[in-house]
C-alpha cells in the first residue's frame, strides 16, 4: 500500500500501514471532534474503491483520533445544503455512494468505537463488517432532531443489526445508546473497556488478516446481500432525508443545535 499516495488522494484522512496488510484510517479532526466537514464526506465516500483495488490491502481498521469516533456532520457543510442546489445533490449522492461502496468493498473494515459516533462518521462505524464499541461510547443517529428523516445507513442496516422495534425506538427518538446497550441489542459486534477499544479492534484486524482472504472476502460478499437486497429502502430514506434539509424544521433543528438546546418544532 503507498500510504503517500492515499494521503494525497484523501487529505482529510489519516492512513498508516499497521503490518500484515492492515489499513489503518483515522478521522482526525480533533479540534472539532471529527466532525465530517465537506472534505471529509467526500473523501470517506471514495477511499473505500481504491482500496478495493489495492492488493497490499487485507483488513481496513478506521477509528477517531482524540475524545470521539465521529461528532457526524459539520455546521458549514449542513448550511451549504440548505441553500445551494448543487451541494445539496453533490452531498446526496456523496452519502449514497458511502453507504454502497463500503458493502461493496470486499476487504473487511473493522471499526473501533470511542466516544460519540454520529451521522456519516456512524455510517462507517456500523457499516464495518466488525465493530468493537467502548462500554461508554455515545451512539446517536442524530438526524431527526436536527429535523430531516433518518437516512444515511440507519434505515439500511439498522433493522438487521437489532430489529425493527429497537430501530424505530431509536431513531424516532434519538435517544443515545452507550457501548454496552449497543451491544446488548446486537447493533455492534462487541463491547470493551474504553481504554480496550483500539487494542481489541487491532487485534480482530490481523486475525481477519491471517485469515484466508478468498474464505473472508466471499462471505462477506454473500452476507452483504442482504443489504444490497434492502437497497431499495435505504434509497427512499435518503431521498426522503435529504428532501428535509429545504423543509422548515431543518432551520429550527439546527439552530437548537449551535445553541445546545432542545429543537422547538411548530
Amino acid at each position: 500500500m503507498l500510504l503517500e499516495v492515499y494521503r494525497e488522494k484523501f487529505p482529510s484522512l489519516g492512513f498508516s500501514d499497521l503490518g500484515d496488510g492492515i489499513l489503518q484510517i483515522v478521522l482526525h479532526k480533533a479540534e472539532r471532534l471529527n466532525a465530517a466537514d465537506a472534505n471529509m464526506h467526500r473523501d470517506l465516500a471514495y477511499v473505500w474503491t481504491d482500496i478495493d483495488r489495492d492488493d497490499d490491502i487485507r483488513v481496513v481498521l478506521v477509528r477517531g483520533e482524540g475524545k470521539a469516533f465521529s461528532a457526524g456532520g459539520d455546521f458549514e457543510l449542513i448550511e451549504e445544503m440548505m441553500t445551494d442546489d448543487d451541494a445539496l445533490a453533490r452531498v446526496w449522492k456523496e452519502a449514497r455512494d458511502l453507504v454502497y461502496n463500503i458493502v461493496n468493498c470486499e476487504k473487511p473494515v473493522v471499526s473501533g468505537i470511542h466516544g460519540p459516533a454520529v451521522g456519516a462518521g456512524l455510517a462507517v462505524a456500523l457499516l464495518a463488517d466488525v465493530s468493537v464499541a467502548g462500554r461508554n461510547a455515545k451512539i446517536i443517529d442524530g438526524h431527526t432532531t436536527l429535523g430531516v428523516a433518518a437516512g444515511d445507513h440507519s434505515v439500511l442496516i439498522w433493522p438487521l443489526l437489532c430489529g425493527l422495534a429497537k430501530s424505530k425506538y431509536y431513531l424516532m427518538t434519538n435517544t443515545p445508546l452507550s457501548g454496552a446497550e449497543a451491544e446488548r441489542i446486537g447493533l455492534v459486534s462487541m463491547c470493551v473497556g474504553d481504554g480496550e477499544v483500539h487494542a481489541q479492534a487491532e487485534a480482530v484486524a490481523r486475525k481477519l488478516a491471517h485469515a484466508s482472504q478468498r474464505a473472508i472476502r466471499w462471505t462477506k460478499y454473500a452476507l452483504n446481500n442482504w443489504l444490497r437486497s434492502f437497497g431499495p429502502h435505504f434509497d427512499a430514506s435518503l431521498a426522503l432525508e435529504f428532501m428535509g434539509f429545504r423543509q422548515p424544521d431543518i432551520k429550527e433543528g439546527l439552530s437548537a443545535l449551535k445553541e445546545k438546546r432542545k429543537p422547538r418544532f411548530k
